[in-house]
């Protein structure tokens, strides 16, 4: 259809339609109108406009006599847009919810066209009231007819009347609201629904991000009439809103009779509404975190848009530059697709077409960019730049023209190399152009020196002259040669280690089922290669529709042998019991893009300056180097700045989205079950010789869901069983390191040197944390900790892993947490069910045998193999020492990366670590040694330190039999509740002793202080209750309060009264309310734990008891939680004041639609992923995968998660800001630290200085207006949008919230600073 026919129809449907009608007329049958339309002429790669566009679409003239034909029909679409415009400005209101965009038409001036701004900007300002003169000036040079003349005058009439619209509706907003108005705030989690089409047409052909800045909170009648230049102030602006608000309620009040507390309600309103107009400033970091919400909201297609980009690098990573194009333009093509395409999307292509200098293909992008309404970002102008450089024959004045364009955006050409992230040679290829046209021109950069806006780290950051930080016990060249080490690892992404059930003597069948078992995998390799090569050459033929997304490209990334050798891989590590395909298929996805991450980072040249600038970095860390107050981010930031040549090191990956992920590993999973098979009589020669299936696709029912599974065949798990194998493969990624990790930069920059990382730690498929943290201005003191607890290098306590093994490889221990091999599993019964001597109810408990027999099985097989790789890990690093890098979850609390081996596992685990640094004893080191002994043991809790020190000397026989003589002496080790770390610790007191001089002995030994019920800690400091804060020990006493023990004796009371009414149950009870019963509960209440989930933790404990009647447990169980709710209450009413609090104002925030956000007094941005779930379905040629979403941004907050969820989260990110606050001023110290949440460890020698910061640090945190602080916050964010209609009910909701959050508890008469004598605190 020629562009002519498409105008005519158009302009019947005009004459004949409403306007609604027309509006949608013009996006269905005028998108190429429109996109031909889209800017005047851009003249970057030197050829002119008319003559790219026909390369790039087929339906443009190209013969010299049709052109001028193509103008004069341009022309006449202005005058049908002016005349739509026109129509539009009559019923401006109903406009306002359009979603038609109209594009300015282009010129002819030969300059370049005028992209978009921000919404009120000068350059918008300027564009909206001289767009009459432009198009005058562009239309005079090619004898404009009456045609642009009319559009003109149409222009200006239009203007002028919007300005007068403009003054009469502010009129008439001043005496009051009208009641159909909308409000002069729009709710943050709303504005990104209707973008007016009267802000898009003040802008002309603007890009997605200006749409979503029209969408800001604005003045009705400047989102009305679209006209930047009557824009108000925002000073202007809130005046008014503050005006026509009280106002209206003026009106509203003279109307009706309201009863005297309404009155007072709104009153209080209004001041609290005046509050928050003042408090706007204070909240830097809430307004990053505002325009995430506005853009990742406004991004519905956020999982498509990561599609599109993984795919087409995906095809440029594999050299498919053909299908990349295709794929680009075919998605460009129609408009349904073009939608989900950004900037950052056809920068891809750009990219590609600069390597190859090819300067045409780079300005038919830009051309599609404009078709596509987008704006060309710093991205953009510097691969076109790369471009010209790479062109041998470019000219000086295409660069100058290209640099001037740039400028106009506002982009300079410092932001080229500030911003972009360069691969290989782009950024000297980009100076070298540059320095072209300005020859002196220098890179003007500089580091971020702004410092964390807390005063809680103001002197960490800026008294630095005392600070000693801690140096690493290691020479320079020796760091340097770890990391070569380490970066060998991580080039092969996998590490294959001795299984330390290799040291088992090798029995015959033992050889035997290996040997067979590596005949079967050679097989199984030429088997899958083979399969992989063939499906590979029927996706490359049929999938030929260039618009979809396919696996195809996913395929090439890596060798076919590497893929085959994660599917042997998976197959080696499959558990007997099986596992279920979403799983399985996750993991493959995930190895496969982790292999892919570490190649494009090879193929960038990333590995040779990581290495110059690691080479540098250890100059910080080395003992024989000179000392430094500068911490490692801050030196690894300078480093980087001094090597600016090459690529960048930090971004430029895209994260693949779950979906993508899930299948490919479904794809190679369905290869795997249809080509692996096994002679069926490999094991026993009497049965049939036929080839049967390793791997079965079965179904087995979750709950009320049917899970797709994968088990492996009888025959695969008993010769894996048997054979005992002598290596376990890993990732990479599972071990720890061999060299101190790179420091946490940014949030995409840290922890491994090549395998990718997250900072944060997310449920699969949710990017809401990751975006929230890039809006965050400085998250400084959260790296700095991260870096610091990652600092610190550990070695392997050889005797306990020594001890350790030799239970494991014999028959294990359930005592000692050793688990027995499955050969000391129940045997699984067998019975015919169909045998008619057993009755229906024998048959009946014949299968709940079977189910319990294997549910046995299937836990020891996951505690056995969980076992074997701690163990085996622990064993290859024994003669290493190593680090492990930290990343944290969303609520601040930090965590090892490596998910086996670290000192956060059970007591096993952590009795095999030791610090690699020692430090003498000291005058009280071995003191602590000896209370941290007691303390293990769980003995002595309700005894002072010098009580536990006592008892410890009174029982030095017993410690030392215990080092000496561990599995054949008295084994008083043996009963400690932590029996291994209690070993591990008598044996450090045994050599300490024994040594000539116990101060001068060096330990290895962490030492830990735990915190006394720490998340009670913090309620009692927020709530300043003096009775809560004595319970857990934030006040000073004689010998340390357990509160676990003081519930425990109110409960007791309470039954003895109730027992003495004639209560049965108060009765059954007597005797058996102990510490133990209540401990979990009091525990958990703290963290959000329900009436329904505290009975359970009861019932499991009492049945425990053995001598307690098991008929009696239910009741028993419901009677003791109501008591122990009731006795907390008691005890804590300020923490249950503020519970209730955090609780109900989540409730209300999410009934409003928002989920609830907050930011750390460290300015850690924190936000519940808890939305309510949906389904999205994989398809797959195996099966159809349900995936449960819940933390999709776009659906409505899960109101009951959101509410039970907020008081723990918000109490854990309290307790790991003190964790961090201790961490960043231990290291200030030169105190080696790390923690497990709220347990901190230290050497024996530095104990008391880490107790004296620990201390400090939690007295300056609660001194902050932490509650105050969080109502601030939460009333700017949730309560910004002032509604005045009282009679509506959203407005109900949001007095009644805004008066929730105002409402901030009252505090206690507890006086803070004495938490720094308290001996007990931590201890």
């Amino acid at each position: 259809m020629s562009l002519l026919r498409v105008c005519s129809t158009l302009g019947r449907s005009l004459g004949r339609r409403s306007l609604a009608d027309a509006r949608r007329c013009l996006a269905e049958r005028c998108q190429l109108c429109v996109s031909v339309r889209s800017g005047t002429i851009r003249r970057i790669s030197g050829t002119p406009w008319y003559l790219q566009r026909r390369n790039v679409s087929t339906v443009i003239p190209k013969s010299e006599d049709v052109k001028k034909r193509v103008h004069e029909q341009s022309q006449l679409l202005d005058v049908l847009e002016a005349r739509i415009q026109q129509l539009q400005s009559d019923v401006v209101l109903d406009v306002q919810h359009a979603k038609v965009q109209f594009v300015k038409a282009p010129s002819f001036e030969g300059g370049v066209s005028s992209g978009r701004t921000a919404k009120g900007s000068s350059k918008d300002k300027k564009d909206i009231s001289k767009s009459g003169q432009m198009v005058t000036k562009g239309a005079s040079k090619s004898q404009p007819s009456r045609w642009m003349e009319k559009l003109s005058q149409e222009k200006k009439n239009k203007l002028k009347k919007q300005q007068d619209v403009q003054q009469k509706i502010v009129k008439e907003k001043l005496p009051g609201k009208s009641k159909g108005s909308k409000s002069t705030l729009m709710p943050t989690g709303t504005t990104h629904k209707t973008i007016s089409s009267a802000a898009k047409k003040s802008s002309g052909g603007a890009k997605l991000s200006d749409e979503m800045r029209a969408a800001v909170p604005s003045v009705a009648a400047v989102t009305a009439t679209g006209s930047a230049k009557a824009a108000v102030t925002p000073k202007t602006f809130k005046q008014k809103r503050k005006d026509s608000k009280n106002k209206g309620s003026d009106k509203e009040a003279s109307k009706t009779t309201v009863p005297e507390h309404k009155d007072k309600d709104l009153a209080e309103v209004e001041e609290l509404e005046k509050r928050l107009n003042q408090q706007v400033q204070h909240w830097t970091c809430l307004n990053s975190s505002d325009s995430f919400q506005e853009s990742g909201a406004c991004s519905s297609n956020g999982d498509t848009q990561l599609s599109i980009r993984s795919y087409l690098e995906a095809c440029v990573f594999v050299g498919d530059i053909e299908r990349s194009q295709s794929f680009l333009l075919s998605q460009h093509r129609v408009m349904s697709r073009r939608k989900h395409l950004t900037t950052d999307v056809y920068n891809i292509m750009m990219r590609v077409w600069a390597k190859k200098g090819l300067l045409n293909q780079i300005g038919r992008i830009f051309i599609l960019l404009e078709e596509a309404g987008l704006k060309p970002n710093i991205g953009s102008y510097s691969a076109a730049l790369e471009c010209m450089g790479r062109s041998p024959n470019c000219s000086p004045k295409v660069i100058s023209r290209c640099l001037n364009q740039m400028k106009e955006d506002g982009l300079s050409v410092d932001d080229l190399f500030s911003h972009c992230v360069f691969r290989q040679d782009e950024r000297d290829m980009l100076l070298k152009v540059i320095q072209t046209v300005k020859p002196d021109y220098e890179p003007n950069l500089s580091l971020d020196e702004s410092q964390c806006a807390s005063p809680l780290v103001q002197d960490f950051y800026t008294k630095r002259e005392h600070h000693t930080y801690p140096k690493l016990d290691f020479t320079q060249e020796e760091l340097q040669e770890r990391f070569k080490r380490q970066l060998i690892v991580e080039k092969a992404c996998t590490v294959t280690i001795d299984s330390v059930e290799s040291i088992k003597p090798v029995t015959e069948n033992m050889a035997k089922m290996r040997k067979l078992l590596a005949e079967q995998r050679v097989e199984w390799q030429k088997v899958l290669l083979q399969a992989l090569r063939e499906s590979k050459m029927i996706m490359a033929k049929t999938n030929t529709k260039d618009y979809k997304l396919n696996l195809y490209p996913y395929l090439l990334l890596l060798e076919d042998k590497e893929y085959v050798d994660i599917m042997i891989q998976s197959v080696t590590n499959l558990p007997p019991s099986g596992e279920s395909l979403k799983i399985l298929a996750r993991d493959l996805g995930n190895r496969i893009y982790t292999k892919y991450c570490v190649r494009q980072k090879q193929q960038n040249q990333i590995v040779e300056k990581l290495g110059s600038i690691y080479s540098a970095y250890t100059d910080l860390l080395a003992k024989d180097t000179k000392v430094n107050d500068v911490l490692p981010r801050e030196q690894w930031c300078k480093l980087e700045m001094e090597q600016l040549s090459g690529p960048t090191l930090q971004g430029g990956e895209t994260s693949w989205p779950y979906i993508v992920t899930l299948e490919l590993g479904t794809f190679m999973v369905d290869i795997m079950v249809k080509n692996l098979k096994i002679h069926s009589d490999i094991l026993n020669p009497a049965y049939d010789r036929k080839l049967i299936p390793i791997l079965y696709h079965m179904y087995t029912f979750r709950s009320t869901r049917q899970v797709g599974f994968i088990k492996p065949h009888p025959i695969l798990t008993q010769m894996q069983q048997e054979a005992m194998e002598t290596t376990l493969t890993f990732d990479s990624s599972v071990m720890p390191m061999l060299c101190p990790p790179v420091p946490w930069t940014s949030v995409k920059f840290g922890a491994y040197l090549l395998t990718p990382a997250k900072l944060m730690r997310s449920v699969d498929g949710a990017m809401q944390h990751e975006q929230l943290l890039e809006k965050c201005p400085n998250l400084h003191p959260v790296f700095d900790s991260l870096n610091q607890l990652g600092n610190c290098a550990w070695k392997i306590n050889k005797p306990i892993l020594d001890i350790i093994i030799s239970i494991f490889n014999d028959r294990g221990s359930d005592k000692l947490d050793i688990p027995p091999p499955l050969s000391e599993a129940p045997k699984i019964p067998h019975f015919n069910a169909h045998d008619p001597a057993f009755t229906a109810s024998e048959k009946a408990h014949m299968k709940r045998e079977v189910i319990n027999a294997k549910k046995k099985c299937s836990e020891m097989h996951s505690l056995r193999m969980d076992a074997l790789y701690k163990l085996s890990i622990a064993h290859h690093m024994r003669d290493e020492l190593f680090w492990f890098p930290h990343n944290m979850d969303f609520r601040g609390r930090t965590y090892p990366c490596p998910p086996y081996f670290n000192h956060l596992g059970s007591d096993v685990t952590r009795a095999m670590l030791v610090f690699a640094e020692g430090k003498p004893l000291g005058p009280k080191g071995l003191d602590w040694l000896k209370i941290h002994l007691v303390n293990l043991t769980g003995l002595k809790k309700r005894s002072s330190l010098q009580g536990r020190l006592e008892y410890a000397n009174s029982i030095m026989d017993d410690i030392l039999d215990s080092a000496d003589n561990p599995l054949n002496g008295r084994k008083w080790w043996m009963e400690a509740d932590e029996p291994w770390q209690a070993l591990g610790c008598c044996m450090e007191i045994a050599n300490a002793v024994r040594s000539p001089d116990p101060t001068k002995f060096i330990s290895h030994f962490p030492v830990h202080q735990d915190g006394s019920c720490n998340g009670l800690q913090h309620y009692a400091a927020l709530g300043r209750d003096v009775i809560g804060a004595t319970s857990v020990n934030l006040m000073p006493c004689e010998v340390p309060q357990d509160v676990y023990s003081g519930v425990a004796q109110q409960v007791e009371e309470l039954r003895a009264r109730d027992a003495a009414k004639g209560l049965k149950i108060a009765q059954v009870l007597e005797g058996f309310i102990s510490r133990k019963v209540v401990k979990q509960t009091v525990m958990t209440v703290v963290y959000g734990v329900t009436r329904y989930g505290g009975r359970l933790q009861i019932e499991k404990r009492l049945k425990e008891i053995d001598e307690f009647p098991k008929d009696h447990v239910w009741d028993a169980s419901h009677y003791l939680v109501r008591l122990v709710f009731s006795g907390l209450k008691e005890m804590f009413t300020g923490t249950r004041e503020i519970q209730d609090w955090l609780t109900e104002s989540a409730r209300l925030i999410s009934k409003s639609g928002h989920t609830v956000e907050w930011v750390t007094p460290l300015g850690l941005p924190i936000v519940q992923p808890y939305h309510r779930t949906r389904s999205q379905v994989l398809k797959s040629t195996m099966q159809h995968i349900n995936l449960q979403i819940s933390h999709d941004a776009k659906e409505r907050p899960d109101t009951v998660k959101q509410k039970n969820a907020f008081p723990p989260n918000f109490i854990h990110s309290l307790d790991s800001t003190h964790m961090m606050l201790t961490s960043l001023y231990c290291y200030s110290a030169g105190l080696t630290f790390v923690s497990v949440h709220d347990c901190f460890w230290t050497h024996a020698l530095t104990v008391d200085t880490m107790n004296k910061i620990c201390r400090e640090q939690f007295v300056a945190l609660h001194s902050q207006p932490i509650l105050q602080e969080l109502s601030d916050f939460l009333l700017h964010k949730y309560c910004s949008t002032i509604q005045t209609e009282a009679k509506k009910k959203k407005y109900q909701e949001y007095r009644r919230l805004m008066l929730l959050l105002a409402k901030v508890p009252q505090t206690g008469d507890f006086d803070l600073q004495r938490v720094k004598e308290s001996t007990y605190f931590f201890s």
